[in-house]
């Protein structure tokens, strides 16, 4: 069942790229079919942890210490749940005494903590927090996304900055933290005509900070790959091929009743199929090439190009 009515995508964000990427059938379910999915406690443990680091900023700087901010979590928690009264069914299990929501709670506690350890907060005074961005390539693929926190220096330079709750990956698995921030930076210097300096993601399960800082060729060929994403989206989107792809994520999702890959079968798809044109075969003849004249030899017979006797009959 579908939460409202489906519609084409007309956007790309860096979370529903990476979602095609990973698997385009996940991709159908979340933006065309909309499937509803169940609350993640580590989701909305992020969610609870992003709201603390950017209301401490409120605060004078001298008040911006890991005490005060470890005070703001509980009440962040219940500001979210204000908003969004279904997350209470994350503890619905919880004992009498709260054990469960208090360890959840600690456990947020301490990735704000960690930040203080990667991060000054008293030295800084971010431009931007929790800034909505969007921005229309010149080829009309509209890009959006939020980005967490823009410092700019006396002198101009400007560094993107994202935390995670999650751990570091390897170098090996870099790319993917870093085709988010390279998104976001393709979509700053679209809109502001500055290109960022650094890009840097702070990486609170492990306390690890990764910082790139791109060039021009760098945005470009995100831009290349993005209309390339984009053109896949929409060949998808009008002929209804939405291919699952198997990997290590799968235990994690929520539609493996969907999903061919488990057995299941996706829901009716919900748009209009637009069929394409063949493509034309490169052996046929086109309107102003004539024909070759019939052969009485079968094709079997023929003479190789290259000269010399005729090849026998396979077979």
């Amino acid at each position: 069942m579908t939460t409202s009515a489906a519609s084409p995508p007309n956007s790309l964000s860096p979370s529903r790229a990476g979602d095609f990427m990973q698997c385009p059938l996940l991709y159908r379910f979340r933006v065309i079919d909309r499937l509803p999915e169940k609350p993640s406690a580590a989701a909305t443990r992020g969610t609870v942890v992003h709201a603390v680091l950017e209301r401490l900023f409120d605060s004078p700087a001298e008040q911006r210490s890991a005490p005060r901010a470890r005070s703001m979590v509980a009440a962040e928690w219940r500001r979210l749940l204000e908003k969004r009264p279904e997350l209470a069914e994350l503890f619905a299990d919880d004992t009498e005494d709260g054990a469960q929501l208090a360890q959840w709670l600690a456990e947020a506690e301490e990735l704000v903590e960690r930040w203080f350890s990667l991060e000054d907060p008293r030295r800084l005074e971010p431009a931007e927090r929790e800034l909505f961005v969007e921005t229309r390539l010149e080829s009309g693929l509209r890009l959006r996304g939020v980005i967490d926190r823009i410092d700019v220096a006396p002198t101009g330079e400007v560094r993107i900055v994202d935390y995670k709750t999650g751990k570091a990956p390897p170098p090996e698995f870099a790319d993917g933290p870093l085709f988010q921030m390279k998104f976001y930076a393709l979509v700053l210097w679209r809109l502001r005509g500055v290109l960022p300096k650094r890009l840097q993601l702070v990486f609170l399960g492990s306390g690890d900070v990764l910082t790139y800082d791109p060039d021009e060729g760098d945005l470009r060929g995100v831009e290349r790959k993005l209309l390339a994403l984009w053109d896949a989206i929409m060949r998808a989107t009008e002929s209804g091929d939405w291919r699952p792809r198997r990997g290590k994520l799968c235990s994690w999702c929520d539609h493996q009743a969907h999903c061919p890959e488990f057995g299941g079968t996706p829901p009716p798809y919900p748009l209009t199929i637009q069929p394409r044109l063949p493509e034309p075969r490169t052996d046929e003849p086109t309107a102003d090439e004539p024909a070759e004249p019939s052969s009485p030899s079968t094709p079997s017979s023929r003479a190789p190009a290259g000269g010399g006797a005729p090849r026998p009959a396979a077979e």
